[in-house]
């Protein structure tokens, strides 16, 4: 039987890259008997990164779904990448969630990927509690980590626990709800104890217990009133009035701990199921004119947030119970693909284990497999009504690379395994380069390229190159000229002949090609003039200065002659080729290379020698202007030096710099730069000719 959505909490672990969003996932599992040991990311041991990728990187790749029981209620917990390469699966587990625990690091504060997710938060209207992690480091503080919250987020950021001491001696929490103090001795499931408030600490608990109260005050008038004559507030009062500001947004807990020593875990525990709301609590989802309300009586809406691929087990399917019942043995309906899918054995995740479900009822979250149509951001339902969740706007790929299988022959395996892949990450990007006819896999960074490389190689057995691509140089004519193309061959028997004279002159940039007939008195038969423009266009394709294609001309053929045996479209298209070849080389031809708009984010403190590198890269910075907490710089810039700009980026700017780019325009590559290209086109002609 399923839980009533009333007793259901769902959260998603959110947090900067190593701020121990894995860990303590971990220690949650732990200490609601989830697991039976506290696994470790430095020993590869934990439930949630099971991947070797994972493990290896000793960092959370995927999103990962446990579900325990904690006094009574069922916690569905999402533990998320904290790397800004795989924030979709992220966004996705915030977008089912009703509630997101930030995890801080007690040493660093706020960091970037903190302020952007919290946004992403903030937008799907979601309560947001913090937890100060990794107290016991040298340098950490609890107190600094709080003011740069409020400094982020704004007043409304209260702490609900201080820790008892500092760095290596922290021991314990003060609990500023009931003004207890709690000792922890170990890492057991029972390390923990009630002890007094420490003398020297009663002072300050006293201190933030008034911030906090002054707050939960401010979310009741009643309270309020209450609470400035100096009248007695019980304890479920303060619970209530806590619970509801936090579920709306007026204020947001900051708790603490440790989590790889499983230092105040059970107070977090506790902090979910009190503080943090059930579906039912939060409220229904408006959704395409429609309201899902967390009722079992209504008829079926559940939303798939992520799908994995699996070799074996095919795809995999994470969704989120908004409305109704779903029970194994069942039919539904998938709204994009208008086909009905079969529900066979349901999942969850407990531990290591995947053990069955009979059903999942509203609000709550599960697994299905061996769905044949369904992967993310589709709809399951009773009936075929169109339904679609408004888009989460997702981060550009950026980093691309050009990709070849290593054995001949497993071009189809490659990339049949890599939509596959792409169906369980929308942030990757697949297709083929029309000019250099490579296949470009791209992602967010170099590290997203080489784990999709990675899972390519582990999942579906595919072993491929991977190299930089080339840059999709052109070429276009500064002068006008004519040209004479004449084909003329006499083997015995019907011969082969065709004649033309062209003019070729330069269009503007970006006008494309465009052939004129202006043939007059019937020296050329209008059925040949179509194989003209076929030999024209077949020479534009490799143009004469380092035989990339040939762009923005107008040709117009006036004049030629033609044999009444003879003569044919095959004569006349080689007459065009022929034509068009020697016009190329008298026309002053010159290559062009495409400039990219560069949109840069970064700290404010990074913005001289982010546009110093730009300038170093022949770029053109043109503007810039404050955006979220960072610095937004916009520059032109050739694509040839973008290639590697990725990683320079994040060294420049300790991996707190994001950037986007778009293609604007063709323009003329510097001579001293078209000599170089030129040089590696002729030693390899291959490349420009592809």
């Amino acid at each position: 039987m399923h839980k009533s959505a009333g007793r259901i909490r769902n959260v998603a672990l959110v947090g900067h890259r190593g701020s121990g969003k894995t860990s303590l996932h971990e220690a949650l599992l732990f200490t609601a008997g989830a697991v039976d040991r506290l696994g470790r990311v430095t020993e590869g041991t934990t439930t949630s990164d099971a991947d070797p990728d994972e493990q290896a990187r000793q960092m959370s790749i995927s999103a990962a779904l446990q579900s325990f029981e904690w006094r009574d209620r069922k916690v569905n917990l999402i533990d998320t990448p904290g790397e800004p390469s795989f924030v979709a699966d992220a966004l996705g587990a915030l977008r089912v969630c009703e509630s997101a625990i930030f995890v801080v690091n007690a040493v660093m504060g706020v960091e970037v990927s903190t302020t952007r997710l919290w946004q992403r938060a903030a937008q799907l209207d979601l309560a947001r509690l913090v937890f100060v992690n990794m107290l016991d480091r040298e340098r950490a503080d609890f107190f600094r980590s709080l003011e740069s919250l409020k400094s982020a987020f704004g007043p409304h950021v209260v702490a609900t626990e201080i820790p008892i001491g500092a760095e290596h001696q922290v021991r314990g929490v003060i609990d500023l709800v009931d003004m207890k103090a709690y000792e922890y001795a170990g890492e057991t499931r029972e390390n923990c104890r009630e002890i007094p408030i420490p003398e020297e600490l009663a002072a300050q608990a006293q201190e933030y217990r008034e911030k906090l109260m002054d707050e939960v005050a401010e979310n009741s008038d009643a309270l309020m009133e209450r609470y400035l004559d100096g009248g007695e507030i019980s304890h479920e009062e303060i619970v209530d009035a806590l619970k509801d500001g936090t579920n709306h947004g007026a204020l947001f807990p900051v708790t603490c701990g440790v989590a790889t020593r499983n230092l105040a875990t059970n107070r977090l525990l506790d902090a979910i199921v009190e503080d943090l709301p059930s579906p039912v609590e939060h409220g229904g989802l408006e959704v395409a004119g429609l309201t899902l309300e967390p009722d079992e009586e209504r008829e079926l809406y559940a939303y798939v947030f992520k799908t994995r691929a699996d070799p074996f087990a095919g795809r995999i399917n994470l969704f989120r119970v908004y409305q109704g019942v779903v029970g194994h043995d069942s039919h539904v309906l998938n709204t994009r693909a208008h086909a009905k899918e079969r529900i066979g054995q349901l999942l969850t995740f407990r531990g290591r284990e995947t053990p069955h479900a009979d059903e999942f009822g509203p609000g709550d979250i599960g697994a299905v497999g061996k769905l044949k149509e369904t992967r993310a951001g589709d709809w399951l339902a009773a009936r075929d009504e169109p339904i679609s969740m408004p888009s989460v706007p997702l981060p550009a790929p950026v980093m691309a690379f050009a990709i070849e299988p290593r054995t001949k022959g497993e071009e189809e395996k490659v990339f049949s395994a890599l939509r596959r892949l792409q169906e369980e990450d929308p942030t990757i990007d697949l297709h083929r380069d029309e000019q250099t006819g490579e296949q470009i896999v791209a992602g967010l960074s170099q590290i997203h390229v080489e784990v999709v490389i990675g899972r390519l190689r582990e999942r579906f057995g595919a072993e491929v190159e991977l190299k930089p691509p080339r840059v999709p140089y052109q070429e276009t004519i500064r002068a006008s000229t004519h040209a004479h193309g004449r084909y003329k061959k006499q083997s015995g028997g019907r011969g082969q002949f065709g004649d033309c004279r062209i003019e070729v002159e330069p269009l503007p940039a970006g006008a494309g090609f465009e052939f004129v007939n202006a043939i007059k008195g019937g020296v050329i038969p209008t059925s040949f003039i179509p194989a003209v423009e076929k030999g024209v266009r077949e020479a534009m394709r490799q143009g004469a200065v380092a035989g990339y294609p040939v762009k923005d001309v107008r040709v117009r053929v006036y004049d030629g002659s033609y044999h009444a045996v003879d003569s044919s479209e095959m004569a006349f298209k080689v007459a065009g080729s022929m034509a068009m070849r020697q016009a190329l080389e008298q026309a002053r031809a010159v290559l062009l290379e495409p400039i990219m708009l560069v949109n840069v984010s970064v700290p404010e403190d990074a913005v001289g020698d982010v546009i110093g590198d730009l300038n170093s890269r022949r770029g053109r910075p043109i503007g810039m202007e404050p955006l979220a907490g960072m610095t937004e710089v916009r520059a032109e810039v050739p694509m040839a030096e973008l290639l590697s700009y990725a990683p320079d980026l994040r060294s420049i700017t300790g991996g707190q710099g994001e950037f986007t780019i778009e293609f604007l325009r063709y323009e003329d590559v510097p001579p001293q730069l078209a000599a170089k290209v030129v040089a590696r086109a002729r030693e390899a002609p291959e490349a420009a000719h592809a």
